[in-house]
């Protein structure tokens, strides 16, 4: 068993990039070689500007190569909760931005070529754990239909959800078909290629240390160099604490850490009742548990682990999670096991906004960040531009620093033993 993740391990070669020496002029400079940076510096260089990516690490080392790859067009927020809290203008805005944020990954792998990335959109299953959660599931089939007049997602039996995944313990789900995986770490790495074939500047190993504005211009210190630039895009999320020139976001969220694990190779009988249809599968659980097969191997990932490095009582209580889904890989040997951060927000939407004139970030996806980061990279470029964007409740101006942000651990560990209890008690 390795430590090491199914992505890195399955990865085609990454653009060779050096770190940063000397000084570099640029009109945007990005913070962050993830989704949402890459994403942004395509736009930006499409508008004929030049941008220049500073990355603390390597490509993708934060979340974009580490998740599980899920493509989806949902919130963690349904639409008629938020119809409820706010209006149904509003609900329909963010319903038609998920599809968009979807739409726009697909046209950025076909656009740039990304076979790597292994598209498949083969659809979502949220699967209902127990008659209550079934319920949550039917009034969000319910509000799509009535307020949008169509059926982007609907209901499916218990002995559906039996035939689509494999497993038993379901009471039903609701399938959207448009909807899917991609392999993570090949699309961020797709996404940099491009990037460098057009000639964009792009440094690893180079933590924007100090950032500050001088003479109408934005600077941007690293150990052993220095951008001048017209304007900043911050596109760190989960990893804001890297260094303190990025402090001021990272007091906005709460980093909660995921944990996802790889098998062997399955053998033939067993992989062709698993997921034979290839969507992707997530229950509905609070402390969300999901999966997908990936060639002959099913991962399995979740909430719960804490701290600042991978827990082995995470991973083993994973294996006993993926065991009460699938019983015939209860015993099965794991291959790969890695984790990382998820950027929750304390009203679970991501935003995107400006800290001032010339600094813009993107960041908070709450687990859902796949397609929703790589749009959000192109309403960067608009706003950098001074173009309009419409992000509704996505928009940053009331997205401030959480208060008493030093003691969110023991909050989160609270706040996660919490939601643990009101799972295991079916509310």
């Amino acid at each position: 068993m390795t430590a090491k993740s199914l992505w890195a391990a399955t990865a085609q070669p990454a653009p060779a990039l050096q770190s940063l020496q000397g000084e570099r002029q640029c009109d945007v400079v990005i913070i962050g070689a993830g989704y949402t940076g890459l994403s942004a510096a395509h736009h930006i260089a499409a508008s004929g500007r030049e941008p220049l990516i500073l990355e603390a690490n390597t490509l993708a080392w934060g979340a974009s190569g580490r998740n599980g790859g899920v493509v989806s067009p949902k919130f963690r927020v349904g639409f008629a909760a938020l119809m409820q809290r706010f209006d149904r203008d509003t609900a329909l805005h963010m319903y038609r931005t998920g599809y968009a944020a979807v739409d726009s990954l697909v046209e950025m792998i076909e656009s740039l070529g990304i076979a790597g990335a292994q598209l498949h959109m083969g659809g979502h299953i949220a699967a209902a754990h127990n008659e209550h959660a079934l319920g949550g599931l039917q009034s969000t089939a319910n509000w799509i239909k009535r307020e949008t007049g169509g059926e982007s997602s609907r209901m499916i039996s218990a002995e559906q959800v039996r035939e689509m995944t494999g497993s038993t313990i379901f009471h039903g789900g609701l399938l959207t078909p448009k909807a899917g995986g991609i392999h993570p770490l090949n699309y961020a790495r797709g996404m940099a290629s491009s990037l460098n074939e057009r000639g964009v500047k792009m440094f690893i190993n180079s933590p924007a240390e100090q950032v500050r504005q001088e003479g109408g211009r934005v600077i941007v210190q690293t150990p052993q160099g220095r951008v001048s630039a017209r304007q900043v895009v911050y596109a760190t999320n989960g990893y804001s604490d890297q260094t303190r020139a990025t402090d001021t976001l990272h007091r906005r969220l709460i980093p909660f850490r995921s944990a996802i694990i790889a098998t062997e190779p399955l053998p033939a009988h067993v992989l062709a009742g698993i997921m034979p249809g290839g969507q992707v599968c997530g229950d509905t659980k609070r402390m969300l548990r999901w999966f997908r097969v990936i060639g002959d191997r099913l991962i399995f990932g979740g909430r719960g682990a804490f701290g600042k490095h991978d827990s082995d009582s995470a991973f083993r209580t994973l294996h006993r999670s993926m065991g009460e889904v699938f019983p015939a890989l209860r015993d099965f040997p794991i291959a790969f096991r890695w984790s990382g951060l998820v950027a929750m927000t304390l009203d679970y939407l991501p935003h995107a906004g400006q800290l001032d004139e010339r600094s813009f970030y993107a960041i908070g996806y709450n687990g859902g960040g796949v397609a929703m980061s790589t749009y959000m990279g192109k309403q960067l470029a608009a706003m950098t531009a001074g173009e309009p964007v419409q992000l509704g409740l996505l928009a940053g101006e009331t997205f401030k620093p959480i208060p008493l942000h030093a003691f969110r651990a023991p909050g989160v560990r609270l706040a996660a033993g919490w939601q643990q209890l009101l799972d295991a008690i079916g509310r």
